[in-house]
C-alpha cells in the first residue's frame, strides 16, 4: 500500500552537498539528511497537538498516537484520516467519535512538541503520568531469537542507512523474527507509527514484542502498555520511571540488548534461555 504523505511530495530525506573531511583530507560529496516536519493532528475539525516527525508513515502515526493517548479505544474508531500538504508543515485531518472529541479536547495537549516529544502539552501530572492496566500474559521470547531479531535490525533500518539520524521500532514474533519496522526522527513517533501499522493490520498485541533504537523512556513503557503490549527491548538503558511503571503494569523490560548481551529490568519470566 502506498504511503499517501510520499504522494504529496515529502521524503524521509533530502540531498545536500557537504564538505567531508577523513583523514585529513577535504571532499566535496552529496550525502542525505534526515527530514522533519510539523505535523499538525486535528481531529473533528478541533486543532490537538503539533508534533515535529519524518513526514511518512503519518496514517500509521496518527491511529498509533490516537491509541496510545487513548483518544480513542480502538482502530474501529478512526473513521476517516486524510493528509494535507500546508505552506508551513502536514495537517492530519481525522474523524472520531464525537463523544472521544470532546474528552480529547479537556485534554489540553494543545502544544506543539518538539521532535518525538512524548509529555509535551500536557497540563496535569495525572495526564502525563497515566498508568495503564495491567498487561497480561504475553509471550516467551528466547534470549537467542531476541539476539538475532536486534542484529537483523540494521538492515531493516533504510532511512537510518540513509542519514544515520533517525530511530526505529521494530515488531518482532517468536520464531518468527521481525514483522515490521517503522522508522522517525523522533523515537517516540516511531513507536506510535509501529503501534499503528500493527492496528490497521488487526495484530494481536498479545502475541508479539517491541524493539526500540533507544532509551526505555517512560513514555516508550507508557504506550507499549497502554495497547496491550508486554515486552520491550531497547538498545540502551530504561529510566527509573519506566521501570517503576513496567514493575507496577506487570511489564518486561529489558534495556542494553547488543551483541548477545542484555539487562531485564522488571519480570524475567517471559525471556527464557
Amino acid at each position: 500500500m502506498s504511503d499517501p504523505t510520499a504522494e504529496l511530495g515529502f521524503s524521509g530525506y533530502r540531498a545536500w552537498t557537504v564538505e567531508r573531511w577523513r583523514g585529513g583530507t577535504q571532499a566535496r560529496q552529496e550525502d542525505y539528511v534526515a527530514e522533519e516536519a510539523p505535523v499538525a493532528l486535528v481531529y473533528n475539525g478541533e486543532p490537538y497537538a503539533v508534533m515535529l516527525a519524518t513526514p511518512l508513515d503519518l496514517e500509521d502515526f496518527a491511529l498509533g498516537f490516537s491509541l496510545t493517548e487513548e483518544i480513542i479505544a480502538g482502530p474501529e474508531e478512526m473513521l476517516s484520516a486524510r493528509i494535507y500538504r500546508r505552506a508551513e508543515g502536514i495537517e492530519v485531518r481525522m474523524r472520531i467519535p464525537e463523544v472521544r472529541c470532546e474528552a480529547a479536547a479537556g485534554q489540553g495537549r494543545n502544544l506543539a512538541g518538539r521532535t518525538g516529544c512524548g509529555l509535551c502539552g500536557a497540563r496535569t501530572l495525572q495526564q502525563a503520568v497515566r498508568r495503564p492496566v495491567p498487561v497480561g500474559k504475553g509471550v516467551a521470547v528466547s534470549a537467542a531469537e531476541l539476539t538475532r531479531a536486534v542484529a537483523g535490525l540494521r538492515d531493516h533500518q533504510r532511512l537510518n542507512q540513509l542519514t544515520g539520524a533517525v530511530h526505529a521500532a521494530a515488531w518482532a514474533l517468536p520464531g518468527q523474527g521481525l514483522a515490521w519496522v517503522r522508522e522517525d526522527v523522533g523515537r517516540h513517533n516511531a513507536l506510535d507509527k509501529l503501534i499503528g501499522v500493527l492496528a490497521r493490520q488487526g495484530v494481536d498485541f498479545g502475541r508479539g514484542y517491541a524493539l526500540v533504537t533507544s532509551r526505555a523512556s517512560y513514555e516508550m513503557v507508557q504506550k507499549c502498555a497502554t495497547v496491550g503490549i508486554s515486552f520491550l527491548a531497547a538498545i540502551s538503558g530504561p529510566t527509573g520511571l519506566a521501570v517503576q511503571l513496567a514493575e507496577q503494569a506487570g511489564f518486561t523490560l529489558v534495556g542494553f540488548v547488543r551483541e548477545g548481551n542484555h539487562v531485564v529490568y522488571t519480570h524475567p519470566q517471559r525471556l527464557t534461555h
